[in-house]
């Protein structure tokens, strides 16, 4: 297996499934491992890094819908919802949650793969990331770490989700909506202007004047590095 696949968790409490899906994204060249519940998945999130999540929306115990909220909080790691729910209501509960896309059961395995391409293709390549440097300050995507002149500071999971959600889209205008979703942070647009404020203390000269996290009226936010 090459070891720059990208590596995907798939949670569901449906054995067969979780067997079957598996099997097939393993052939198509995906690393794959399994859980059973939520809980089973936080262990695996806690040894292993992932680069997507496959989850299902109805599983015993915390519901896929739970877990996706609490992980949105510390982590932007893509996650590709999976429902035999098909209402509206459904999907889009599923989306305000944090999910990144969301597949009906029963699907084609076929389109399940299409839908996780797009997504990764918006991921940069393992290892590749480069150091978004803004002034003397620098983040590193591969390690999520903010150093200035070589020394860390120290961020908040959410502080280090809205960074990592600019950073990937350097010069791209990102909604207030976009960003709450992406980064699960509760309280809507307000939160995410408060979130900001605090990031531009840590990487601004003068956090007044803000140089790389800017403000876009009307639209929201885009980050200028150097």
């Amino acid at each position: 297996m090459d070891e720059n696949a990208f590596h995907i968790l798939v949670v569901d409490d449906d054995g067969r499934l979780r067997d079957l899906l598996s099997k097939f994204l393993s052939e198509h060249g995906f690393m794959v491992v399994t859980a059973a519940n939520a809980a089973s998945a936080r262990e695996k999130l806690n040894g292993l890094d992932f680069d997507l999540i496959i989850l299902d929306l109805m599983m015993p115990g915390e519901s896929g819908l739970d877990f996706a909220e609490d992980l949105r909080k510390r982590s932007a790691m893509p996650i590709l919802m999976l429902t035999a729910m098909a209402e509206p209501e459904d999907r889009i509960a599923g989306l305000e949650r944090g999910a990144d896309d969301y597949l009906v059961k029963p699907f084609e395995p076929r389109e399940l793969l299409l839908r996780i391409n797009n997504i990764l293709r918006r991921v940069p390549s393992k290892g590749d990331d480069e150091p978004i440097r803004l002034g003397d300050v620098v983040f590193d995507l591969d390690r999520d770490e903010l150093t200035r002149d070589g020394l860390p500071l120290r961020l908040t999971d959410i502080e280090v989700a809205l960074l990592r959600v600019l950073a990937e889209r350097p010069g791209d205008i990102l909604s207030r909506e976009e960003l709450t979703q992406r980064t699960g942070t509760t309280g809507g647009g307000r939160a995410v202007d408060v979130q900001v404020t605090r990031l531009r203390r840590k990487i601004e000269p003068d956090p007044k004047i803000p140089r790389y996290l800017q403000t876009v009226r009307g639209q929201g936010y885009v980050l200028k590095p150097d």
